[in-house]
């Protein structure tokens, strides 16, 4: 029935996706600007077209191992030297292809009710639909200039997006950050690919790889490396690179700060991946793995406590995808078959939770009109539907069984545990801890917001709100039924998605081989990462390691009863930081009215105290001056650069 989809039809695929979204962009604000069921369509068609273009290439990629090689306008290598563009899909950025389609198909279905009462939707929907194809266009491009102008759309989209809604507080200055913050990434990006280009006079991903060859890296290429590294971090929210990503998450229409969660932040991420293990094949040498997986602890842990800290809804969820970001780099940066399935895993996973939380916050936005934790309550009376996808989604985040966070989590504790078996370097289990800890905060924050948005007392004026349409509670009922089905058929997952995708990064010979020319990667002196087990298949439900498990919680809780500041017990005098909150108000006798309503930020109020040094600290460190946050990019690009030329001088 399908005998026409050939390898040399279906190669063609890739290139059509990211064509027809932009051009149903400029489509949509030709034809679809006065008309809303032309627009309608044009996004529907676009979205649906690209999810179907790049699903039918699951079956050639990631089951059967094919490599598709393109070079646009059928500019071939001449001489053995790449002159046109190419777009490579190997089964790694298929992966990614597969979480950016489904992002933008889920987020073009909601935006359809969800905008509906917003203005100018024609600008929305042409500016989606440029941010959909740069992001697709991005994971897909095998040219790393090709890349870069895909970086640039994807930043620009990205900023008008956030300023969409500009008659509400903040858009227009969390844009500003943006496009600062943002530019300077890029700026990074594109100084790192001419220090490239200078050095191996091409822009292929795979012939760069091939001319760097298994010699030392130069000092040009070290400096390219660096900037890269750091203008890709941007991108992907990284701790110290990430303060834009709360207010661009917390202004945006709710359906974008989906689309920066589910897929503009794995771009980042892909690039990373990429850059480390593809182009300069780093991720054997000992300091760049403690150096990617120290980022990724801080990102994880400083993400989480910020979310702990914050009073709305979609603030708080902003400051967790910076945290599950941090697994997400920790467990990559291990550069082994487990940590590397682990890490691909949770990005996938983080794809449908933080969707699907993002999407539950914009639907209580939508009947409420408000994402203040202490303005809301009780809204599962109104809502239930809502709700339950809600609890999916917080369970899922919080690594909680069946769920699939639980089984990403669960092979990143695995990971971490066992690098630090193999190598004798127990850093790598102080790193599983703190896995472990920022874990139950995370599920410490979302009781918070249950209890602050779902249950407790519903206020009296919002004792009219009713469930959300249709057409947004669709896209989260599928986000909820993946959310399950990957976690409690994870072993399907890593079979068929996740070990061919790990294959396809440890196996830099083939990509640039398939690229290239058979015999380009031997001729260069290279070979694949010395990795064993990638065929391995993980069990979750190992009692021993559940054993191992238990003991560590036990000893993160000592850890942090004995450095907390235990005043409890004792009468505390009012300080000028606690008096804001009022909690020295008891709530057992004397109330002004019949019912205390505990608020969202009342509910670890004890812990908070307790570390409020810390959480002094770190907001004082969160300025929301932008000079501030472009500062940390450049200090921290320039610590990267010290290291870099540090570990590759001395190896």
């Amino acid at each position: 029935m399908f005998d026409f989809l050939t390898i040399d039809f279906v190669r063609h695929f890739p290139v059509i996706a990211v064509m027809g979204l932009f051009l149903c962009a400029f489509l949509v604000e030709i034809f679809g600007a006065k008309n809303k069921y032309i627009r309608n369509t044009i996004v529907l068609v676009a979205a649906f077209g690209a999810f179907a273009l790049i699903t039918s290439l699951v079956k050639p990629v990631l089951f059967d191992g094919e490599i598709l090689a393109y070079w646009m306008g059928n500019w071939e290598p001449v001489s053995g030297y790449a002159i046109g563009i190419g777009y490579e899909i190997d089964a790694l950025n298929m992966f990614f292809a597969l979480l950016v389609v489904t992002t933008i198909l889920l987020a073009a279905i909601y935006s359809i009710k969800y905008m509906a009462r917003d203005h100018h939707l024609g600008h929305y929907y042409t500016l989606f639909l440029m941010l959909s194809g740069s992001v697709l266009g991005l994971v897909l491009t095998g040219d790393i200039f090709n890349m870069f102008v895909m970086i640039e759309i994807m930043t620009f989209a990205s900023v008008a997006l956030t300023a969409f809604r500009n008659n509400k507080f903040g858009s227009l200055e969390a844009a500003f950050k943006y496009l600062i913050i943002g530019s300077i990434g890029s700026s990074m990006t594109l100084a790192g690919i001419a220090l490239l280009y200078a050095q191996c006079h091409t822009l292929n991903m795979a012939q760069i790889s091939a001319v760097l060859g298994s010699g030392a890296l130069s000092p040009t290429s070290i400096c390219a490396f660096a900037l890269m590294f750091a203008g890709f971090g941007v991108k992907s929210y990284i701790v110290p690179f990430h303060a834009p990503a709360a207010d661009a998450y917390m202004t945006a229409p709710t359906s974008i700060s989906m689309v920066f969660s589910g897929m503009v932040n794995k771009a980042g991420v892909y690039g990373m991946i990429r850059l480390v293990y593809v182009i300069f094949r780093a991720m054997d040498i000992t300091p760049i793995q403690l150096f990617l997986v120290t980022f990724g602890t801080i990102t994880m842990f400083i993400g989480v406590t910020m979310a702990l800290a914050q009073h709305d809804f979609k603030r708080l969820l902003a400051f967790h995808s910076i945290s599950q970001i941090g697994y997400v780099i920790t467990a990559v940066s291990l550069c082994t078959a487990l940590g590397l399935e682990a890490g691909l895993f949770h990005a996938m996973n983080h794809t449908l939770f933080k969707g699907l939380l993002f999407l539950t916050a914009g639907a209580v936005l939508y009947a409420a009109g408000t994402t203040d934790l202490d303005k809301l309550g009780g809204l599962a009376k109104k809502m239930p539907k809502t709700a339950v996808c809600f609890l999916i989604g917080a369970f899922s985040i919080s690594g909680l069984p069946p769920f699939n966070g639980f089984a990403s989590k669960w092979m990143i504790y695995q990971a971490t545990f066992e690098k630090a078996t193999t190598t004798g370097n127990f850093a790598y289990a102080f790193v599983t801890v703190v896995a472990l800890v920022v874990s139950v905060m995370t599920l410490a924050s979302f009781i918070k917001v249950t209890q602050a948005v779902f249950f407790g007392q519903l206020p009296a004026n919002l004792r009219d709100v009713k469930e959300v349409p249709l057409l947004m509670r669709i896209p989260m009922w599928i986000m909820s039924a993946l959310c399950i089905l990957t976690g409690v058929f994870y072993n399907f997952v890593q079979q068929h998605i996740l070990v061919p995708a790990a294959n396809a990064a440890f196996g830099v010979t083939k990509y640039i081989d398939s690229m290239m020319g058979e015999g380009t990667a031997a001729a260069s002196g290279i070979s694949d990462y010395a990795v064993q087990g990638v065929e391995g298949i993980v069990s979750i439900w190992n009692p021993k390691l559940w054993l191992i498990l238990f003991a560590i919680v036990l000893i993160a809780v000592f850890i942090v009863i004995l450095t907390g500041d235990n005043t409890r017990g004792r009468v505390l005098e009012k300080s000028e930081e606690d008096s804001e909150d009022g909690k020295y108000a008891t709530f057992f006798g004397g109330e002004k009215s019949a019912h205390s309503h505990v608020s969202g930020s009342d509910l670890f109020w004890g812990f908070k105290h307790d570390f409020k040094g810390y959480f002094k600290f770190i907001q004082g460190m969160h300025s929301g001056v932008v000079n501030d946050y472009a500062l940390w990019v450049v200090v921290g690009a320039a610590l990267i650069v010290v290291f870099m030329f540090a570990t590759f001088m001395f190896i």
